[in-house]
């Protein structure tokens, strides 16, 4: 897998902390620049030991289906693609409005926005790739987007959101595509 991919899963899998952040900047537009920064945090937390973990579990069963790896990375990536186009479609965006939030809520969201990470990770571990490279890459743009979520949120509100989810979706479809068809191009 080449770099400019691996930028690209980086930039995929942080459009859920991207919108979560909004959302928080949003809803708690009275909190400074240190609460932006422990989003963006725990977000990164998350979004690097989920993949890592599912790349150790993908390992371990590596050899049991090597012969359909690719086809596996390509139905996780495109299961996750299409489930993100689905949640920009459908889903409304919760503007209640809340004076505080506490710590395990926001290690919740960290939880919930890295699930997609965790399906990623599995499937990097079919690819010949260094998992060290792929887990910062992960990791900058998760800081990234993170904190500018929450820096968006602040100051404009939810207006991008809902069309955000649906270009990371397409994007993760493509990716699978790309991986079956390198795949079934050296077989």
């Amino acid at each position: 897998m080449d770099l400019f991919t691996i930028i690209v899963i980086g930039i995929v899998l942080s459009i859920d902390s991207f919108a979560v952040s909004a959302v928080d900047g949003f809803s708690f537009q009275h909190l400074d620049k240190k609460f932006g920064l422990k989003i963006a945090f725990t977000f990164v937390f998350f979004q690097t030991l989920m993949p890592f973990l599912g790349w150790l579990i993908g390992s371990s069963i590596e050899e049991q289906i090597k012969s359909l790896d690719h086809w596996l990375a390509f139905f996780l990536l495109t299961f996750l693609g299409v489930k993100m186009i689905i949640e920009g479609i459908v889903k409304k965006t919760d503007t209640k409005i809340q004076s505080v939030i506490s710590g395990y809520q926001i290690a919740l969201q960290g939880i919930a926005t890295s699930m997609d990470a965790f399906v990623v990770g599995i499937s990097l571990a079919f690819l010949d790739i260094s998992i060290i490279k792929v887990l910062v890459i992960i990791a900058l743009f998760t800081l990234i987007f993170s904190y500018s979520g929450w820096y968006v949120g602040k100051h404009m509100g939810m207006k991008y959101r809902r069309s955000a989810y649906p270009l990371g979706g397409i994007v993760l479809i493509l990716i699978g595509i790309k991986i079956l068809i390198e795949h079934l191009s050296w077989a």
